[in-house]
């Protein structure tokens, strides 16, 4: 019942959207009443559909009636027409799912041409042909106005996906991530730059009737700006911006598109921005995969591909990091040096693999055992070291007595064990060398112990 209920809300809030989407887009139909350049609702539900699910589906359905019914329509077309937009959503939403990656097609730039392509520009065949269908069917159209009423459905559908949709699919998402200050501050810089160039653009306010100049180029530079500087959900966010103005410059007259008939200049500028949204979004996920990219890549430079502990390099920088640290603090630390005991003969015995799996074996505990501020890491071969920062010997020789037992009582065979080493800053050293030297010196004098047992039992 709670989930029948909240479908239903959800059904109710996208019928609401949808209608008042379509009736704004309505108030700029020029070419017919059931026809605009300008249709948000598309983009609107596709998203919806999208995030939420095929099930609110209904909501599509009864928005588009009420639109049309309340517009220009009959009960008949209405129906026909509500249709037609429900199965072009529909469609576009399972062509997205099956071949652009669903919900996460924004995050691929394949992805994000295949969106357009099949979410936008297919899908939005399937609404365009039945409504102009069912108008001319019903005899609200004439056949000769056909293909212009057609040709704007389909390009105000296509281009409400490609611009509007990628805002919800984005925006919706739970990883956002905390901005400094510069950043905003950068952010409000380039949507009033935005702003501004789209005024002067679209708006003519600086240079008078500028129809026959090719300015609308000047806004890619803004568009680049967002997309390379910022995330995805700021790129698509300034595509939307920059539309608002340029619109509303482009109905009154101005701007470069606005030497031919309304429609028609909207039709050119509903172009020009399904264009740079691609182009927009496509450039932002580039640039969010290169840096993915480059993060993975500084994340592998300081891992050990076997264990998946840090590796040397790792170790040295948290070292000399917690030597800065002490030194401002004056609380001591420890390294901890560990040899995995017998390495070679269990190579030699039960094979490598069972080799690389007795480091992993030991990487494992180290892992498990080790607090969130210590840095376990492979030291290199068969030695693995740990820095425990904000502690002292005592507390150390517990921790590794508590791997040690872990270790022995480890059910897998071959049995392990590990030599120990320690070295307390500032005691035992200050620097890096000084710290490792006197921790593998102790480390030594384990081993030694462990070998002299060995020869006295046999």
């Amino acid at each position: 019942m709670k989930h029948f209920n909240r479908r239903l809300i959800r059904i109710f809030l996208l019928t609401a959207i949808y209608f008042a989407g379509g009736k704004f887009g309505l108030t700029l139909a020029f070419v017919h009443p059931s026809a605009t350049a300008v249709s948000p609702s598309l983009g609107i539900g596709l998203g919806v559909l999208l995030i939420l699910g095929y099930e609110v589906w209904p909501g599509i359905l009864l928005g588009a009636f009420l639109v049309h019914l309340t517009t220009a329509g009959t009960v008949t077309t209405s129906i026909a027409i509500a249709v037609g937009n429900t199965l072009e959503a529909v469609t576009g939403a399972f062509l997205v799912y099956r071949f652009a990656g669903g919900r996460n097609a924004m995050k691929r730039s394949p992805d994000i041409f295949k969106f357009a392509i099949l979410g936008g520009m297919v899908s939005a065949t399937i609404a365009a042909t039945i409504g102009v269908w069912s108008l001319v069917w019903g005899g609200i159209a004439v056949t000769k106005d056909a293909l212009p009423i057609w040709w704007t459905w389909w390009l105000g559908d296509a281009v409400s996906v490609i611009v509007v949709a990628p805002v919800l699919l984005l925006w919706n998402s739970t990883s956002f991530v905390r901005l400094r200050l510069s950043s905003i501050v950068e952010g409000a810089a380039l949507f009033a730059c935005l702003v501004a160039i789209a005024m002067i653009v679209f708006a003519d306010v600086l240079t008078p009737r500028t129809t026959n100049y090719p300015l609308e180029f000047l806004c890619m530079p803004f568009l680049i700006w967002a997309a390379s500087r910022f995330g995805q959900r700021e790129a698509a966010l300034a595509t939307v911006v920059l539309s608002a103005p340029a619109i509303w410059g482009t109905l009154h007259g101005f701007g470069p598109f606005a030497s031919v008939p309304r429609n028609e200049s909207l039709l050119l500028l509903q172009a020009f921005l399904g264009v740079g949204a691609v182009m927009t979004m496509g450039l932002a996920s580039e640039v969010a995969e290169r840096r993915r990219a480059e993060r993975d890549a500084r994340i592998l430079a300081g891992v050990d591909r076997l264990t998946g502990l840090g590796n040397y390099r790792k170790l040295i920088d948290a070292l000399e990091l917690e030597i800065k640290r002490a030194e401002r603090t004056k609380r001591t630390f420890v390294v901890v040096l560990m040899d995995l005991d017998g390495l070679k003969r269990i190579n030699d015995v039960h094979g490598h693999p069972a080799g690389n799996r007795a480091l992993c074996r030991l990487a494992d505990v180290l892992r498990i055992h080790s607090r969130g501020i210590d840095t376990p890491a492979r030291y290199g071969g068969d030695e693995f070291a740990l820095v425990l920062p904000e502690c002292g010997l005592e507390f150390a020789r517990s921790i590794a007595d508590r791997l040690s037992e872990r270790l022995a009582n480890d059910a897998e065979l071959p049995s392990l064990s590990v030599s120990i080493g320690f070295s307390v800053w500032p005691y035992s050293g200050t620097t890096v060398d000084e710290l490792f030297r006197e921790a593998d010196l102790a480390l030594y004098e384990m081993k030694q112990r462990h070998h002299s047992r060995e020869t006295l039992q046999t």
